[in-house]
């Protein structure tokens, strides 16, 4: 018996690198060799710098803000279909929620997040 789930395994496993190698050996044949000079996607402006330019700190800070704002929507939602079923309860949970978020926005502003100068 484990020497038929072994060899389901490693069959398994071939296969994966079968796939992977015929990925590759597709990329190699059908792919642009090379430098590829592509317009840029600015609605048709040229870039003012490169692509692997670097970016201010501050910018760090206003994207972790938006991960918590984003969090907070994919929370409401589903909150939303049921609040009338569970009751109170949700309502609690949803400001106990939006109290943390609060707290997490107030240390964001307090540590100077939203200056911009």
């Amino acid at each position: 018996m484990a020497v038929s789930g072994v060899g389901a395994v490693l069959g398994l496993v071939g296969l994966l690198a079968v796939g992977v190698a015929g990925i590759y050996a597709v990329s190699a044949f059908l792919g642009l060799r090379g430098v590829v000079e592509v317009g840029p996607f600015l609605s048709g402006a040229r870039p003012q710098e490169h692509a692997l330019s670097r970016f201010h700190v501050r910018w760090y800070a206003v994207t972790l803000i938006f991960l918590a704002f984003d969090m907070e929507m994919v929370f409401m939602y589903p909150w939303a279909l049921v609040v009338a079923e569970v009751g109170v309860v949700a309502v609690v949970e949803m400001f106990v929620f939006l109290g943390l978020l609060l707290v997490g926005v107030l240390y964001a502003w307090r540590e100077g997040a939203f200056r911009w100068v």
